[in-house]
């Protein structure tokens, strides 16, 4: 129950204490190409929007820099943090910047730049300056930092059944992570959620100097750029938002909803998997069902790996969920369940899981993308944490989602205890008076189904919808020409596919 989903991540292939005033505004520079804009300043912030950012080569050709940004919009005087940049410079005719995000709450957008040779088409590449950043609380733009990485490590290793002392214990360890983050993050923890990263990009649009936002958004990054979008629709240049979250979604509707999201993935797979060689037997109902017993199995006994750790049902469903973010990784799925109903063991499960959980070999994390998760997602909606209709709910999201159903229930656990409030949504999620924004849906997209894409085409006045019918998480980059050749043309020329179209 209540797994750690990261809606908005576009996770790799598996094959394959902050400081609160470290950085001040710099100067703005003479002018010229990326000089600031200083447009749309709010009152008291003009130095932010004026700062110059300061580029210098990294390795791999990229260049890197480091801006400030208020620790609260409403208080100028509230001190500053850091925001860690990245960019690719543009390889042609330079159009502007792409502000880019990964998605998450908290994947990293320097990490993300680094691969985007490979996923963005060559007229975006030629085009565009893409630049990643680190949102704040994220990665290396002063993190939100709670367990240490052992503790970390057994939590998110910890199986709660739906007992009554399962929830319990998960309500439990679930104030442990809030009372961590609070003593080790500080004051900033309250301040991390999206609409504060939304005036963060319209700062960073400033300081590149531009007077319109083009930007890139998968996943959460959609919800984040639709927020950008509601909170400045004046300032939004061409915005492609793409595995798209509507920010009017509740968290508990997301839950229930990605529930079905991730059993119909599944049930692509195990269709596949049974069409060739594959471990699973019968009908795709039985390779269902098949599933959820090795995964009622590790529950009642964790199955042993190769190494001093066991398998957990936890675990199990990470090394499930991971596979399904992309087709191509199918086959890793198949692996896993092939070893573990032919010799016991989960070895292969185990490294899917850790691969999702950015774990490394050695036990320490390479992020805090769980950490970020929840202090963002609990300062955006805290959830109904009223049992009663958590009890309702979990009934409907087994009934939907028999499989896997029970890791999406009662999430409204999740921040029943955490320290800082909620943050109001203030901002117009119609985004009125926006040019068009371009929104990307697939059809049988697990992690963010395509209802929501629907959803957040039809909630932004300007929307409009780009259908890929497929599998997997997200689809720019990593599905077919026709999705790619669309986006491209939007991002560098300003083309709007034609309503309905579908690739």
């Amino acid at each position: 129950m209540i797994a750690t989903v990261l809606a908005g991540c576009t996770p790799g292939d598996p094959s394959a204490e902050p400081e609160a005033t470290s950085a001040s505004p710099q100067s703005p520079g003479d002018g010229g190409e990326g000089a600031p804009s200083g447009t749309g300043a709010p009152e008291g912030f003009e130095s932010y929007y004026e700062q110059q950012i300061d580029w210098s080569g990294c390795e791999g050709g990229f260049e890197c820099a480091t801006v400030a940004v208020p620790i609260s919009w409403d208080e100028p005087e509230s001190g500053s943090m850091d925001l860690e940049l990245k960019q690719l410079p543009a390889s042609g005719d330079r159009e502007g910047s792409l502000l880019v995000n990964p998605g998450g709450p908290g994947a990293s957008g320097i990490e993300f730049v680094e691969g985007a040779e490979g996923r963005f088409g060559e007229p975006v590449l030629d085009a565009y300056d893409v630049v990643g950043f680190d949102p704040r609380g994220v990665g290396a733009s002063s993190p939100i930092v709670c367990f240490d990485d052992a503790r970390k490590d057994e939590s998110l290793s910890k199986d709660f059944p739906e007992t009554e002392a399962g929830l319990e214990g998960a309500q439990a360890e679930l104030r442990a992570w809030g009372e961590a983050c609070a003593e080790n993050t500080g004051p900033q923890l309250a301040t991390v959620d999206t609409q504060s990263a939304a005036r963060d990009m319209d700062m960073l649009r400033s300081a590149l100097g531009e007077d319109e936002l083009d930007y890139l958004g998968f996943s959460y990054g959609t919800k984040l750029g639709a927020t950008y979008a509601g909170l400045f629709p004046e300032r939004v240049g061409r915005l492609v938002l793409d595995g798209a979250l509507d920010p009017t979604t509740s968290s508990a509707d997301v839950s229930a909803q990605q529930a079905v999201g991730f059993e119909n993935a599944l049930r692509a797979y195990v269709e596949d998997c049974q069409s060739g060689e594959c471990p699973l037997t019968g009908s795709v109902d039985d390779g269902m069902q098949q599933i959820r017993t090795l995964l009622d199995e590790a529950l009642d006994r964790p199955f042993p790996t190769d190494s001093d750790r066991d398998l957990t049902q936890t675990l199990m469903f990470y090394g499930i969920a991971l596979p399904l973010y992309s087709q191509g990784n199918w086959p890793l799925l198949t692996q896993a369940l092939d070893e573990i109903t032919t010799t016991g063991e989960g070895t292969t499960f185990l490294y899917l899981a850790d691969f999702y959980n950015d774990r490394n070999p050695d036990g320490t994390f390479a992020n805090n993308s769980a950490e970020a998760f929840r202090a963002i997602n609990c300062l955006d909606d805290s959830g109904n944490p009223d049992m009663a209709f958590m009890d309702a709910q979990a009934e409907e999201i087994e009934a939907a989602a028999p499989t896997v159903g029970e890791f999406f229930t009662y999430d409204g656990l999740t921040c029943a205890d955490w320290p800082v409030p909620e943050v109001e949504q203030d901002f117009d999620a119609s985004a009125a008076g926006a040019p068009p924004i371009l929104v990307v849906g697939t059809t049988n997209d697990p992690a963010t189904p395509y209802a929501w894409a629907e959803s957040l085409a039809g909630t932004l006045d300007s929307g409009t919808l780009l259908t890929y019918e497929g599998e997997g998480h997200t689809a720019y980059g990593s599905s077919n020409d026709c999705v790619s050749g669309a986006v491209d043309a939007f991002l560098v020329d300003g083309t709007v596919p034609e309503v309905g179209t579908t690739c």
